[in-house]
């Protein structure tokens, strides 16, 4: 081939594979666009199979945009959808659409809806913005796909540690924290971390770092020696939640309180450690408990803390995820490179309804960047009473509407702009309507 064939090669389109929910690999969904599909949907797409696919060509091309990588055109002529561009929704995950690893009921009813089982004959499209960490977003779509039978793509998953990424050019050697066994390692190293360390690396090449935690015989067989006397780790990334906090956080401070993230040394200034970074701050979220759990968020402050009684002074980290505006910029230029490959508008959809259980985070965030000068569209905040709100309770954050389910905020949603677009009624200020309490 000549040199400009090769090129044109390269600057294919790519196919959206189609990959059982079953027995897909990570492997399998790393190599370019696909969706998961649930085995009875395998012969014949389902009615999510447009919004999964074209979501997940945005997302593909807007990776390659950003690692400098040759890309196709938008298509000139997009293909004729029934995928309305006016609008589109972001769910939270857990405490919205899953609780406990268990589906929401109302959940599958609520995809039915946006995928075109409504009175308006349209579809919705939407994507899901989550600060769970610990999990790629390939394995996050292998999940959701099992637990909701229904076709998505990972293109439509924006994770709280999805900007970590980026950092991969900046930091050498990196110690990961979180999550089970190797898995953070994993994503850590599928992001491009060239030399990513583990608590557990720590620890095997000096037992005495925790005195209260002794490794397993598995976590000793998947820790990797080194010396870390003459190692320094220039960047700590905590992408999950801390399965051992006492452990997590000495091996943390010590390295905070290093002189270049060398381990067993001490900084008479206590400012030459390396810098740390969250995936999120959720205080609490939602699982299988009756009552909200510890999230990552209060790790960090439980850092904070020890780290100002031992030194005085006050610990810098920086967190991302919701509600830092960034996670919000992303899904937006998500959703315009959507609507550019879709319906030629190089623009935002107008609206973005968010769906979320947390205050803190997702009620917190979708305000401020909806308020915020960096905000091209409209972001319209919904809480829902199925996750870490409580009914009873005055939310810190106020959203612009509470339903009690991700059902009832789609319905709202999708009502909500039938009545913009054919002007029969203005929606009035803080009134309750069909169990929805609006705050606009």
């Amino acid at each position: 081939m000549t040199e400009s064939e090769l090129l044109s090669v390269k600057m294919e389109r790519p196919r959206v594979r189609r990959l059982s929910s079953v027995t897909a690999t990570f492997d399998e969904l790393s190599l370019g666009p696909a969706v998961v599909v649930p085995e009875k949907h395998l012969h014949k797409p389902s009615d999510a199979h447009e919004t999964a696919a074209s979501m997940g060509m945005a997302k593909h091309r807007l990776n390659s945009i950003s690692a400098g990588m040759p890309v196709t055109s938008t298509p000139s002529t997009p293909p004729a959808t029934s995928v309305t561009d006016k609008y589109a929704f972001a769910f939270d995950i857990d405490g919205v659409l899953i609780r406990g690893g268990e589906p929401i009921p109302e959940a599958i009813e609520a995809m039915k809806v946006l995928n075109g089982a409504n009175e308006y004959g349209i579809k919705v499209p939407y994507i899901f913005v989550t600060n769970g960490g610990g999990k790629t977003e390939e394995e996050r779509c292998l999940d959701l796909s099992r637990q909701l039978e229904l076709e998505i793509s990972p293109g439509q998953f924006i994770c709280g540690h999805s900007p970590m990424r980026e950092m991969a050019e900046i930091y050498g050697t990196v110690l990961v924290v979180g999550g089970e066994g190797e898995k953070c390692r994993q994503v850590a190293e599928g992001y491009g971390f060239k030399d990513v360390v583990t608590p557990g690396d720590i620890i095997k090449d000096n037992s005495a770092t925790t005195p209260f935690r002794k490794l397993t015989q598995e976590e000793t067989d998947h820790s990797r020696a080194r010396n870390f006397g003459e190692q320094e780790i220039e960047a700590i990334f905590v992408f999950a939640d801390s399965r051992d906090w006492a452990g997590d956080q000495q091996i943390i401070l010590d390295l905070l309180m290093s002189v270049k993230g060398r381990l067993g040394t001490r900084s008479a200034t206590f400012d030459e450690g390396p810098p740390i970074f969250f995936s999120h701050n959720d205080i609490v979220w939602s699982a299988s408990h009756q009552l909200t759990r510890l999230g990552m968020g209060a790790l960090r402050a439980s850092l904070e803390a020890m780290f100002k009684a031992i030194t005085g002074k006050e610990l810098q980290s920086t967190a991302f995820g919701k509600p830092q505006i960034g996670t919000f910029q992303f899904a937006t230029r998500l959703l315009q490179q959507w609507r550019k490959d879709t319906h030629e508008i190089d623009s935002p959809p107008a609206t973005v309804y968010f769906v979320g259980d947390t205050p803190e985070s997702d009620i917190r965030g979708t305000n401020e960047y909806n308020d915020s000068p960096l905000s091209e569209n409209t972001w319209y905040s919904i809480l829902v009473r199925t996750g870490v709100f409580q009914e009873g309770t005055k939310p810190r954050f106020t959203p612009k509407a509470t339903v009690d389910t991700v059902l009832d905020a789609v319905k709202h949603g999708m009502k909500r702009e039938m009545q913009k677009a054919t002007k029969l009624q203005a929606i009035d200020t803080s009134v309750v309507e069909g169990g929805v309490i609006l705050e606009e």
